[in-house]
């Protein structure tokens, strides 16, 4: 069967963008592209479903960019072909940087524009005016554009894309999309690309699609046990900052890590007691600006950092649904500074994760699934676990028979580890946790959205000048409101439990250093300040030279 798969030169695309594919490094189309993009090309409209990390974006990228090389050799005028909508700002940026790639050898044919940034309408009117061949956009932003007359769609508009469509409802952009498809022409392709077919997708096909194709490419909506491990462990909210203490500091858990929590609290809750074990995490928070929201993806994605704290953000349309029991003042001031274009667990290409761990239980389902899709991207090989408490139990059994349903191989299994042995541990999270206060958790907050927004606003012509620069800013420094225990930063070894020992080498740098040194010949001397009160420092002066001595005597 192998040999029947179809190629990417076998679906008579333009030379350049055969070129581009090659510079990618993609041998051969996955499941997805083999089976959309002739079907794109032949002018059909989709409803695609496919697990993340499957190749959507380009599955859709391909024919779109294929389509105007196409359209530009009969027609030379300069028009907005086709409308990418996505949820986020930061899939946004994804989006145009795939067909940034795609379009390496054609960028003078095929101009791409991404329109979803927090940038003034003012200060994208002038790229709009050039009319890009492709814009890509949330729809609300979109929608502003159109009503300041600074896009036009009604005329040209021959494709439309609508990416992580199971999102868009859920985010809020019900009305904008509906009050969106009234500028567009009667006639276009459309593309909708989900993870799930869930009510909302349903509802978007009666509305965009014509005549559609429906490609459910997956019986499972994740990898199966080969490619993908999933565990679950039981354990109660003490338990969850022990164990993630004991597998991040003896270093159980290998490579990049994504761990999601439930609220932005809880983030840096978790962040200030890593930090009291000197164990750095960036914290991915919807309250601080979209540019250093890409930049900590994007060093992620390139392996400056090991650990991201991120959560699901579902009721950002609606803040007040998390605040219940809290005062109603602080329920406005968390919805206010939050973007609403903000979305971590879907959509995002988190690149080369190797584990994600829930720590707090996802409310749905689908969050599990976007969750956990996060890793196991491609052909690559991942691991979640998930964290539960006995009133999860029934949460638990509905994502275990969601993901199971008829192929076993997507199973979760019980996380065999026996808390007991980690008990030594507990005093010690004990003594972290004292530090992490309420208060200390809100003057992080406001730290480091002061520090982000500097470094957003201030500095950001600084480094368009200086880009190397940038690659020096930092975002998983320590915070510090917390107060630090310098004794936590390292584990004793009498604290490792036995069966753990072979594994795991908590000596620190500094004493491997120290082991590193070769010992030095002739004198060695202590300094007086390292001596304690009372100590003669003439007793701690040796001579090692007695064979010199002794050749100078016998010459004597």
């Amino acid at each position: 069967m192998a040999t029947d798969k179809l190629q990417f030169h076998e679906m008579g695309l333009d030379d350049r963008l055969l070129k581009a594919l090659a510079d990618l490094g993609w041998a051969e189309p996955t499941l997805i592209q083999e089976k959309a993009i002739p079907l794109a090309l032949d002018g059909k409209d989709l409803l695609a479903r496919a697990r993340t990390g499957s190749g959507k974006t380009a599955a859709y990228a391909v024919p779109i960019i294929q389509h105007i090389l196409t359209s530009k050799q009969t027609v030379r005028e300069q028009a907005v072909r086709a409308l990418v909508l996505v949820p986020t700002k930061e899939l946004g940026q994804q989006v145009q940087t795939m067909l940034r790639q795609l379009t390496a050898f054609c960028a003078r044919d095929v101009r791409v524009a991404d329109i979803s940034g927090k940038a003034d309408l003012s200060a994208q009117r002038p790229i709009l005016m050039e009319k890009p061949d492709i814009v890509v956009g949330t729809p609300s932003r979109v929608q502003a554009h159109i009503n300041a007359q600074n896009l036009v769609l009604h005329s040209s508009l021959e494709m439309l894309v609508i990416d992580e469509a199971d999102l868009l409802f859920s985010f809020g952009f019900e009305e904008d999309l509906k009050n969106l498809l009234c500028h567009l022409p009667k006639i276009y392709q459309a593309f909708l690309m989900s993870a799930t077919l869930n009510d909302d997708v349903q509802a978007l096909k009666q509305l965009v699609l014509h005549n559609p194709v429906t490609l459910k490419l997956q019986g499972s909506m994740l990898p199966d046990s080969s490619q993908l491990q999933q565990y679950s462990v039981k354990c109660e909210e003490e338990d969850k900052f022990l164990l993630i203490y004991t597998l991040l500091k003896l270093r159980l858990v290998q490579g990049k890590t994504l761990v999601f929590v439930g609220t932005l609290d809880r983030c840096y809750r978790l962040k200030l007691f890593l930090e009291q074990f000197s164990i750095p995490a960036c914290v991915l928070n919807s309250e601080l600006p979209v540019h250093s929201r890409c930049h900590i993806i994007s060093q992620f994605n390139q392996g400056f950092y090991d650990y991201i704290i991120a959560t699901d953000e579902q009721c950002l349309e609606n803040p007040t649904q998390k605040g219940k029991g809290k005062k109603k003042k602080n329920t406005e001031k968390d919805g206010r500074g939050r973007d609403k274009e903000y979305g971590v667990s879907r959509g995002i290409d988190f690149q080369n994760v190797a584990n994600v761990i829930n720590f707090d239980f996802p409310a749905s389902v689908e969050s599990y699934i976007h969750r956990v899709g996060r890793t196991a991207r491609a052909d690559n090989p991942g691991t979640a676990l998930t964290f539960v408490s006995h009133t999860e139990l029934p949460l638990l059994e509905e994502v275990e028979n969601a993901i199971t349903g008829d192929n076993t191989d997507c199973a979760m299994k019980p996380y065999g580890f026996k808390m007991e042995e980690i008990e030594a541990f507990r005093y010690r999270c004990r003594d972290a946790m004292r530090s992490v206060t309420k208060q200390a958790v809100r003057e992080a907050r406001l730290k480091e959205i002061k520090q982000e927004l500097l470094n957003s606003e201030k500095l950001k012509t600084y480094f368009e000048d200086n880009p190397r620069d940038l690659q020096l800013l930092r975002h998983d420094k320590d915070l510090h409101p917390a107060v630090i225990k310098p004794h936590l930063k390292n584990v004793p070894d009498y604290l490792i439990p036995p069966t753990l020992r072979q594994m795991v080498n908590p000596m620190t740098d500094r004493k491997k250093r120290q082991r590193r040194q070769p010992k030095p010949d002739g004198v060695v001397k202590s300094t007086f300040k390292k001596n304690a009160k009372g100590k003669n420092p003439l007793k701690t002066f040796r001579y090692k030279g007695k064979k010199s001595h002794n050749t100078k005597a016998g010459k004597s």
